[in-house]
């Protein structure tokens, strides 16, 4: 039992957990390096402490600094939030072996699930459907090709520590084979200081649907269902909806269950999502399971009309889930868009700089997880999300609209951002149509002249010069991204 929290991560998420400790009665304390002295969850937080420099690893992934700051607070539990270290098995060790709560799964389930090609045996195990492809580890191209010859072309590499498309390469043939190991390789050793790869069969045209499931410490599993996460742009997400328009009740009957039962099969708890892929007839086959909480839970929480933080801090507390999985049922349709300050015109080139005027939406369902503030500086060191949008109204027909209606009322002046190209997308028949798959932005898309105007028109309207810099990430913040295609 605990009743301080320590949040270490930054932005909007932090927020939400500030929020969701304060409405637990649970204290709460910020950690942040020097840069985000200004930002919104140090100032909401009951406590704050400053943990290092900007760059990451001098701050929000540096272990030693966040466990004395628990230790210097007497934070009885640390929240990771999503990225830098929600899914690091040592992090999770550490905060065990020095009687810190980590509100999260096990080291073990965590190491489990975050090497790719172990998490897909362990599936396997427990009778969830997996990708034809290699047994664990490929070590060199030509175990690959031998595989590869056995499942046919098209096949993909994919980094056993990775993610957010790092590590990953489709071959169609085996030149493309030869050619795509060493890159796969080279590039996961530099994003993951580990170059295993694995190899799977390529699913065309799927859609990404990922299940929301909780488990607490008594053996109960609940799930609430699924989220569509297709609409994808070089394998990151930039919109959101649930229920998925391909889905039927019997789907989302058997995915819940089998997602269930790769739970169980690896003793599970806490709040965790299993990401599938779902080919044209509906078959569904394990991709892989994020062991966090999703930077896209809240359209889940407004269609299910759950708090899935309170639920995760409750199993963290030894509480026991009182669902029943029967009444767990949509109430609403639920879309998100992430807003990212990134030029659409420069290959999505992330914007820091400063925010000079922000107007958000509001209304009946209506949302806005955010961080940012009219005066805020995005800095250049993090992640360029600057905000979730997330609308729920009864038809996907009224969320649609909905949605379309609020991004033309978000308005941020001084740096561009992804919402002219969000309404895009929402303008688009095949989308509207529920007519998508994970391929939909290649080749179903093509922003208009009207998006390119729009870009520019806001670049040149507000953009600072320190928008204009590149962008100076460091290494471990890519790596510490979320590590999906999140």
């Amino acid at each position: 039992m605990f009743d301080k929290v320590l949040i270490a991560n930054r932005g909007e998420i932090a927020l939400r957990i500030i929020r969701a400790c304060n409405e637990l009665g649970l204290k709460t304390v910020a950690v942040y390096s020097e840069i985000d002295r200004d930002a919104l969850h140090v100032r909401f937080a009951d406590e704050d402490i400053c943990i290092g420099t900007n760059p990451p690893n001098e701050s929000y992934l540096d272990f030693k600094r966040i466990i004395a700051a628990a230790e210097v607070t007497n934070a009885g539990a640390i929240h990771p939030g999503y990225g830098f270290l929600a899914e690091n098995a040592d992090f999770a060790e550490v905060c065990e072996s020095c009687g810190i709560t980590f509100i999260g799964p096990t080291p073990q389930q965590i190491r489990q699930m975050g090497d790719k090609a172990s998490a897909k045996s362990l599936m396997k195990a427990a009778n969830v459907p997996v990708i034809p492809g290699s047994e664990g580890v490929v070590g060199n191209y030509q175990d690959a090709a031998i595989v590869a010859k056995e499942v046919g072309y098209p096949v993909i590499l994919k980094a056993v520590a990775g993610g957010g498309g790092k590590g990953m390469r489709i071959c169609r043939d085996e030149a493309e084979l030869e050619r795509g190991f060493h890159i796969a390789s080279t590039e996961a050793a530099n994003s993951f200081s580990n170059p295993d790869l694995y190899l799977e069969k390529v699913i065309i045209n799927p859609h990404h649907v990922e299940i929301q499931l909780i488990g607490d410490t008594h053996g109960n599993y609940f799930h609430f269902g699924e989220r569509d996460c297709s609409i994808q742009r070089r394998h990151q997400k930039l919109v959101e909806e649930t229920p998925s328009p391909l889905m039927t009740e019997e789907l989302r009957a058997r995915m819940g269950e089998t997602a269930i039962m790769g739970a169980r099969g690896v003793d599970f708890r806490g709040v965790g999502t299993v990401e599938f892929l779902v080919d044209e007839k509906r078959n569904f086959y394990f991709m892989e399971m994020n062991t966090r909480i999703q930077v896209e839970h809240p359209i889940t929480e407004e269609a299910y009309e759950v708090d899935l933080l309170q639920d995760q801090l409750k199993v963290s507390m030894g509480e026991k889930l009182t669902y029943r999985q029967e009444d767990i049922r949509p109430k609403w349709h639920s879309i998100e868009c992430r807003v990212n300050a990134e030029d659409v015109e420069k290959d999505f080139r992330p914007t820091p700089g400063k925010i000079e005027a922000i107007h958000v939406p509001g209304g009946p369902g209506v949302r806005v997880d955010k961080a940012v503030y009219a005066g805020y500086v995005i800095p250049p060191y993090y992640d360029s999300m600057i905000a979730k949008l997330i609308v729920r109204a009864r038809t996907r027909e009224q969320a649609l609209a909905k949605m379309r209606h609020s991004l033309e009322q978000f308005i941020v002046q001084g740096v561009p951002t992804t919402i002219p190209f969000h309404l895009e997308i929402l303008g688009n028949q095949d989308f509207i149509a529920g007519n998508y798959d994970t391929s939909f932005i290649e080749t179903k898309f093509r922003p208009s002249t009207e998006t390119k105007r729009k870009t520019i028109t806001l670049k040149r309207s507000g953009q600072s010069e320190e928008a204009e810099k590149p962008q100076a990430v460091e290494a471990e913040a890519v790596a510490a991204s979320d590590k999906s295609t999140e």
